[in-house]
């Protein structure tokens, strides 16, 4: 790849982007902190429930997690009022369009990543997702997508499954080769 070939593979900066904004700051961060407060009051509830109080010998299973989680609710709490009160305030772009393209090009592949661990093992998983990152998204040349890929497919295969002996996922091209 030339340095001009590198240089229009570039995606634009952020501050020279102008496309339209896909959705606010604010929404998110509003979305964000309601599911957060959500998660932690339903961590207080269940460790109240296993019991966070004091006893004779000292804390309960709960109490420490319970404390934890009430900071965090109190944190959303904070949070959400701080956003409400900046609600006349215009909110500020989360993500344009063409960042949020660039995201569904990483975020879309790995998506399909997850259950081809379980149809074609976790190495052929890995292979094809490395090299078609390096290709699609990085527009590397394809020899080198492919001995890249290769090499941490087949260093993933040395360390986990001969070096470790960790059991990972397997496909038929794992199943073929006996391993």
């Amino acid at each position: 790849m030339t340095a001009q070939e590198a240089q229009e593979a570039r995606p634009p900066e952020d501050d020279e982007d102008r496309s339209p904004a896909v959705v606010g700051r604010r929404p998110v961060e509003v979305a964000t902190l309601a599911l957060v407060l959500a998660f932690a009051l339903v961590m207080m509830w269940d460790n109240w429930r296993t019991g966070a109080r004091w006893e004779a010998t000292g804390p309960q299973a709960g109490y420490f997690p319970f404390y934890v989680s009430l900071i965090l609710a109190g944190s959303c709490l904070w949070g959400l009022a701080t956003e409400a009160m900046a609600r006349a305030t215009p909110s500020d772009p989360f993500v344009r369009r063409s960042q949020f393209g660039r995201v569904l090009q990483v975020f879309i592949p790995t998506l399909l990543y997850v259950p081809a661990v379980q149809w074609l093992g976790i190495y052929v998983s890995s292979f094809i997702l490395v090299a078609g990152f390096m290709r699609f998204v990085g527009k590397i040349r394809w020899w080198v997508c492919l001995v890249t890929a290769f090499v941490f497919a087949a260093g993933m295969f040395a360390i986990f499954d001969v070096a470790f002996d960790v059991i990972m996922p397997k496909g038929p091209l794992e199943r073929l080769i006996g391993r």
